[in-house]
């Protein structure tokens, strides 16, 4: 079984916090978007992973490599940015072999029983109940209770059930058939080549997929999604600090994260709030915000805002959404 992590994409609808830093990589609830779908699958036995990378994927593979050392990875570069069934085609060869794979986008936190997917005798794929089913691919289901049909993206959507990103794939040899012929005969939907199009090709051969739904699906493509993911983990048990170190003449509101070597004075954190390692923060009110690594902060008040890694601010009260390698000084001429 192999694990096929797609994370190429360029978070565009996060900018300018992705101009640096790959989405995967921001922090949410203390940790990584990409540690949570790596520890999930490590969790249900997955040793093997191929990492589909390309927008600033050496930070993705210096990641990988420095915080799980000891996993069986491979690192494909997808070169061109042609959708997601392009970027799973882009590493075909590294899980050819493979009995069954899992395929789990790397841009979402999502909740589920993994174990009962395991124990699912056939392909399946994890759905979930959404407003705007036009701007996901949707599914459809037969009276049996299987998917009959899978579309993306659909302008007249026949179905409320999403696609969350996640998919049990037990026919490999028919999953790769599935992505040479919608590839080698041109078969775009809106310019690229989604994932979405070869499953449904598959269906079409007669291959049986179920569905699951997942308990939570955090998408987080954007900065308000972001940090109600966020706020919503650090309120779950496991996720905020529980063990900090008393800061000098400042008061933290808890559920927060954050993260070792940091220095904060004269300050109130909290509620709702991850900071990163070695921030320096001093005379800042922040609530409900995630704050990156090397950021430093003084006599600021923050709330609902996303500040990226080696980030300076000074002297400001407004909500931010703030890209890496950042130094901003609002503060007055003296």
């Amino acid at each position: 079984m192999k694990a096929i992590i797609p994370v190429a994409g360029a978070g565009t609808r996060l900018r300018p916090l992705t101009y640096t830093q790959p989405k995967p990589l921001l922090l949410v609830a203390g940790k990584p978007i990409l540690s949570f779908i790596i520890d999930q699958m490590v969790e249900i036995g997955v040793r093997d992973f191929v990492f589909v990378i390309g927008y600033l994927g050496e930070k993705i593979q210096h990641f990988v490599e420095q915080q799980y050392p000891d996993l069986n990875k491979v690192f494909v570069t997808q070169n061109e940015r042609l959708g997601s069934a392009h970027a799973v085609w882009t590493a075909r060869e590294f899980f050819k072999d493979a009995d069954e794979v899992f395929i789990f986008f790397g841009d979402a936190i999502i909740d589920t029983n993994f174990q009962q997917i395991l124990k699912t005798p056939n392909s399946c794929l994890g759905i979930k109940k959404v407003k705007d089913p036009w701007e996901y691919g949707v599914v459809e289901f037969n009276k049996k209770g299987l998917i009959q049909r899978v579309a993306e993206k659909p302008k007249i959507p026949k179905s409320d059930m999403a696609m969350v990103g996640i998919y049990k794939i037990k026919e490999v040899a028919a999953l790769i058939d599935a992505l040479n012929f919608n590839i080698d005969n041109n078969l775009r939907t809106n310019s690229e080549f989604p994932l979405t199009d070869a499953l449904m090709r598959m269906i079409e051969k007669g291959i049986r997929f179920s569905a699951f739904t997942v308990d939570n699906w955090f998408n987080c493509g954007k900065k308000e999604v972001l940090l109600e993911t966020n706020a919503l983990l650090l309120d779950k048990e496991g996720y905020a600090s529980d063990d900090l170190p008393n800061f000098d003449n400042s008061i933290v509101i808890h559920p927060v994260s954050i993260g070792p070597d940091c220095e904060i004075a004269n300050s109130i954190i909290g509620p709702h709030v991850t900071i990163g390692s070695n921030a320096k923060i001093n005379n800042a009110i922040i609530k409900d915000s995630i704050i990156g690594n090397y950021v430093s902060i003084k006599e600021v008040i923050l709330q609902q805002s996303v500040v990226g890694n080696d980030t300076a601010i000074t002297g400001l009260r407004q909500s931010l959404n703030i890209g890496d390698n950042t130094e901003i000084d609002f503060s007055l001429p003296q």
